[in-house]
């Protein structure tokens, strides 16, 4: 029911895939603000990913449900809106469409796509953008530079170069240099730059049309120049430690890293996972590679395509690995279809997408597939039905420069293939040695679906398949 008369709750919609509840990350929008329909109003974290929530309604915002690290419950109020002219005062200008806007009707919450609406012609009205307060005399605000070199950006993009953006206020577009107001679309970010003595007007906007965001004054409050700018005695070479004498600090286990932690706890507990890894020499693949992307390089081919489409011939194969134990039923099942999970390293932590079907790919579909579903899962924007329902999954641990892993099982999965760094070392070729690109492969498997002829069978195939592409035409 609704908080007051006329008024509207929001609640927070069912997110899919048996998902009950979801915590609050940052609100965009503060009690007072008008929003139009569709128009996202907080951004929760669920144990599959973080979303945007649009709200189907119109009006001003009168109460928010929850603050940022509180957990929800589907179902429950999330924001009460009331109608523009039952909220009191004035209505802003811009704004005398919105209720026509609601009336037209708007359809379930759907995460990640918005709202539908009525007519085939309506255009989506644009959030109002707030502008940030000059500083005053009475708040001295420290000059802050860009972030730093390698910070991300929208989309994942580091900054070139560490260059800090040059003093002075803001344009209307976030850039330095002309006198103007700087364009803030949530008061979250407002005070949060208040916080950390962040200078809004120094600050380049990384949003869309120049829009500071949370992560900008984030970024601008951990660089360097920040720091020195708060603390000016403070010595160089302590910039970005923890201060002397200070407390241990504690991170709660919620949203992905919670399922994280749960999903390889109770891995380790009910698998009896074996490792077994064979060294390989991958200077065949890596020519078969460069002469395919010689061929078509309009449409370039990656090395984790071709070791994808090595892993559903070997699973061809050897279909016991592409399987699952059902516990309660006491049985193992082997999957029909091979669902190829892609361990992802993210910002808010591993992440393995699937690709559905993977074996109906053709290598070139592959190599796109898996570069469109990487990028959607370190941005963020990967619904829950995508990380969830694997058979099989390959990690590419050597991106971050080791040679081996004994890694964990992705429950309820069987088996993972681990593919570590190509290096040159000193290989035995026809008797004769040689610098060759060689490489470790592992496979971790569940003892209770097979024995260790099948796990290495497939793991010398896969190996085998790697030395000699030629092999792999035979069995595609």
């Amino acid at each position: 029911m609704s908080t007051a008369v006329g008024t509207r709750d929001f609640l927070l919609p069912d997110l899919g895939e048996g998902l009950s509840e979801a915590e609050i990350v940052e609100w965009r929008v503060a009690v007072g603000d008008v929003v139009t329909v569709d128009q996202t109003v907080v951004e929760v974290e669920t144990a599959k990913a973080v979303v945007d929530v649009p709200c189907p309604y119109a009006g001003r915002v009168v109460a928010l449900h929850g603050a940022a690290g509180e957990v929800r419950p589907v179902g429950q109020p999330l924001i009460t809106i009331a109608p523009l002219d039952d909220a009191g005062g004035d209505e802003p200008p811009g704004h005398a469409t919105y209720r026509e806007e609601e009336r037209a009707g708007s359809g379930n919450v759907l995460i990640g796509y918005g709202t539908g609406h009525g007519g085939p012609g309506r255009r989506r009205r644009r959030p109002r953008l707030a502008l940030a307060p000059e500083p005053t005399a009475t708040e001295p605000v420290p000059t802050v530079g860009s972030p730093a070199a390698g910070t991300p950006l929208a989309g994942g993009t580091p900054l070139a170069g560490g260059t800090p953006v040059a003093d002075g206020p803001a344009t209307a577009a976030g850039r330095p240099g002309t006198a103007g107001p700087v364009l803030v679309i949530s008061p979250i970010v407002r005070r949060l730059a208040r916080e950390r003595g962040v200078d809004l007007a120094a600050l380049r906007g990384t949003g869309p049309g120049g829009v500071i965001r949370r992560a900008d004054v984030e970024a601008a409050a951990a660089a360097p120049v920040a720091r020195l700018a708060a603390v000016p005695d403070a010595p160089e070479a302590h910039v970005g430690l923890a201060p002397v004498g200070g407390g241990d600090v504690v991170i709660r286990l919620t949203g992905i890293r919670k399922a994280i932690a749960d999903k390889l706890s109770r891995s380790r507990r009910e698998i009896p996972e074996v490792t077994i890894w064979v060294d390989v020499d991958a200077t065949g693949l890596l020519e078969t590679r460069a002469a395919i992307n010689a061929a078509t390089p309009d449409a370039p081919v990656s090395i984790l395509a071709l070791l994808a489409r090595i892993c559903l011939s070997g699973l061809r194969k050897y279909p016991q690995l592409n399987a699952h134990v059902d516990t309660e039923g006491q049985r193992i099942v082997q999957s029909a279809g091979v669902h190829l999970g892609i361990a992802a390293q993210t910002d808010r932590g591993l992440l393995v997408p699937v690709l559905r079907d993977a074996q109906r790919l053709t290598t070139r579909e592959l190599a796109a597939a898996l570069a469109e579903t990487t990028a959607a899962a370190r941005a963020g924007t990967l619904p829950p039905a995508r990380l969830t329902g694997g058979t099989f999954t390959l990690n590419n641990y050597g991106v971050f420069g080791v040679d081996g892993s004994t890694p964990i099982i992705n429950h309820p999965e069987a088996a993972l293939l681990g593919v570590g760094r190509i290096v040159d070392k000193p290989w035995v070729v026809d008797g004769q040695l040689a610098v060759r690109k060689v490489t470790q492969l592992s496979l971790t498997f569940d003892h209770r679906v097979c024995d260790g002829g099948v796990a290495g069978g497939f793991l010398r195939h896969v190996a085998d398949c790697v030395e000699q592409p030629a092999l792999l035409v035979a069995n595609v």
